[in-house]
């Protein structure tokens, strides 16, 4: 008969061995469930998913569950590492493994890809996001109505370009964008879709957003490894001496934070005016728009670096007037000061946290271009 209590100690002190301390599927620290058929350790949340997957993943708790004796020994012969040899080994290089603060459906389907397709356990498999063209209909969101409408869409590794069109393709495509500047992010509370899909561009040097989503979560997950591959393929043309880890970080990425703000003009004596705030860490840019769903910025601020003149701090602002928040934010510049006002103190103090993350990073060669683009527009 098993004994319970040395079982359960047996299966945490498993969890605490290094190759076991992290989820195996999103990387979260402390992980309390075991899929006691793959013989892994995953936090809560992925536990959620593999509960769905009967047929490839058995879960239990490792601290509530009883575990008969030959179960405790499968885990003591398996674990994350052993795993990951298996269901991870030709995961290509741009495909992108959530982490623990990642949406739903991409935990999700990262999950379901490993264990229950088995995307990745052979090296020349076939994948539709890995196609020199992919192509489908997703539901974007209209410009003026605000109305989500079918589109198909199609992305090209030839020209190195996305094109969506609008009902009669005969016409040709509404749009061509260029996957140089090309960004995508999943954005299910802004787009209110639990696969909403944000893809952004730049159009003479100004960005524009397109939102996005599909009915299935795979085939919008899909979408996002697809541009993740062109993207990787562009830059490696682009760059052919960079090492796929300095490429990496620029083939996607989140932005470092995004929230409303009150914004007044030069002069500081204009009316406050609530705008959505979007700053790119990569980039070095502070985006405004009129609302969040906004299909083109109302404007741009270059963020440099410290030894250029650029600073951040809190602020209780004199003189002003409409703002009906009160936590203040200035942004020094070379050619002028910026003056933000957040609702909360909570908000005001990750504000300018983040933006002294970028003023406090040394600026690249690229980052002086990016820089003279934008004083050229104003």
């Amino acid at each position: 008969m098993a004994n319970r209590e040395k079982n359960k100690k047996t299966l945490l002190d498993l969890a605490k061995l290094p190759d076991n301390s992290c989820c195996a599927d999103c990387g979260a620290p402390d992980p309390d469930w075991a899929s006691y058929t793959l013989g892994i350790f995953v936090c809560l949340t992925c536990s959620g998913t593999h509960r769905n997957l009967p047929s490839v993943s058995r879960i239990k708790s490792i601290r509530l569950d009883f575990w008969d004796d030959e179960l405790v020994e499968f885990m003591k012969a398996k674990g994350n590492t052993s795993a990951k040899c298996i269901y991870e080994k030709f995961v290509p290089v741009f495909y992108y493994q959530p982490r623990q603060e990642d949406c739903e459906v991409l935990r999700e389907q990262w999950i379901r890809a490993k264990y229950e397709r088995m995307e990745f356990t052979e090296k020349n498999r076939p994948r539709p996001y890995t196609a020199g063209v992919f192509e489908g209909m997703l539901w974007k969101k209209g410009k003026d109505n605000g109305q989500f409408l079918e589109r198909k869409f199609v992305l090209s590794v030839r020209d190195f370009t996305l094109k969506y069109y609008k009902e009669d393709e005969a016409k040709g495509p509404k749009a061509i964008i260029s996957v140089k500047d090309l960004n995508a992010t999943f954005q299910p509370e802004k787009i209110k879709n639990v696969n909403g899909l944000q893809i952004t561009y730049c159009v003479d040097d100004h960005t524009r957003n397109l939102f996005v989503y599909h009915k299935s979560g795979q085939e919008i997950v899909s979408w996002f490894n697809a541009i993740r591959a062109i993207r990787h393929i562009y830059l490696k043309t682009a760059f052919p001496t960079a090492s796929d880890g300095d490429l990496i970080p620029w083939i996607t990425r989140n932005y470092l934070k995004e929230g409303y703000m009150e914004k007044t003009g030069p002069l500081q004596r204009e009316p406050f005016k609530k705008r959505w705030f979007v700053l790119d860490f990569l980039d070095r840019k502070l985006l405004y728009f009129k609302t969040q769903l906004d299909p083109v910025e109302l404007g741009v601020v270059f963020i440099g670096s410290e030894a250029h003149g650029y600073s951040v701090r809190e602020c209780v602002p004199k003189g002003t007037r409409g703002n009906k928040w009160k936590c203040g934010v200035i942004v020094e510049t070379p050619d002028r000061q910026f003056v933000f006002m957040c609702e909360q103190e909570r908000e005001q103090k990750e504000w300018v946290e983040a933006l002294k993350k970028i003023i406090s990073k040394p600026m690249l060669p690229q980052d002086y271009t990016t820089e003279a683009n934008i004083r050229r527009r104003k």
